[in-house]
């Protein structure tokens, strides 16, 4: 398990979201490559990357910074926001990013999610943004009517290797990750699993780590890093040790 600084940007600025209301954000830098180089040069072993201007309007928005931030960093950036079509795809993979995550297009689009793992295979990660059992899609602005269970067994079915889960209703809360719908969602969907929203603390990792679920291979961390609540080299101890 490790954990995953997350760089989301609006308007050219690192911003936090607050349950992924967009009229609730909060600017912590005018600087996403500065950003992204802080959090490497703290330990962090991977960064996570959205473009909120492409999640919301359905096309790619800030490629030019996604472009610096992997050509500035040493570490393995998965990115996404925005892509709803395979040149889009393809354009983020050139851009520099290791990993492209898929959430809008690969819900409504299971052809388009089979070709995209068919090609890129382990480069793909499914974002499941989910609030009360059920997806959201759209920059999190529209609510459907899939289950996110239902939803992860069928992309598994495609090929997709990992998912990305991120409980809106706890995301930018500091109010700590729902941990029962987490252990809900693996003991249903046996797929690798980054954990996303409302991790606050140390504690909350170290909660996760002592789970023993081989499933959570990764944590991402916001609002809890930028607030200075969590430490990274403090967070890959937790997430570094042995069961």
């Amino acid at each position: 398990m490790i954990v995953i600084p997350a760089v989301d940007i609006r308007g050219g600025n690192v911003v936090r979201l607050f349950r992924g209301d967009f009229s609730r954000e909060t600017v912590y830098s005018a600087d996403p490559v500065k950003m992204a180089l802080r959090w490497q040069s703290e330990g962090a072993k991977r960064l996570h990357l959205v473009d909120l201007d492409g999640a919301l309007e359905g096309k790619l928005k800030n490629l030019d910074w996604i472009r610096k931030i992997t050509a500035s960093l040493d570490i393995p950036v998965e990115a996404g926001g925005g892509i709803r079509t395979e040149a889009d795809l393809q354009t983020i993979i050139r851009a520099g990013a290791s990993y492209a995550i898929l959430g809008t297009k690969a819900c409504e689009d299971s052809e388009f999610l089979k070709k995209a793992v068919d090609k890129y295979k382990e480069k793909i990660i499914v974002s499941l943004d989910v609030k009360d059992g059920y997806l959201q899609t759209k920059g999190w602005v529209n609510p459907t009517e899939i289950k996110a269970v239902d939803f992860a067994q069928r992309i598994k079915m495609l090929g997709a290797q990992t998912v990305e889960y991120t409980d809106i209703s706890r995301d930018g809360t500091l109010q700590g990750p729902g941990f029962e719908n987490i252990l809900k969602f693996i003991g249903e969907v046996k797929v690798d699993m980054i954990v996303s929203g409302g991790i606050s603390s140390i504690a909350d990792l170290r909660i996760l780590k002592e789970y023993n679920k081989k499933e959570i291979i990764g944590v991402i961390v916001g609002r809890a890093l930028y607030d200075g609540k969590i430490l990274i080299k403090e967070a890959n101890k937790v997430c570094s040790q042995k069961g």
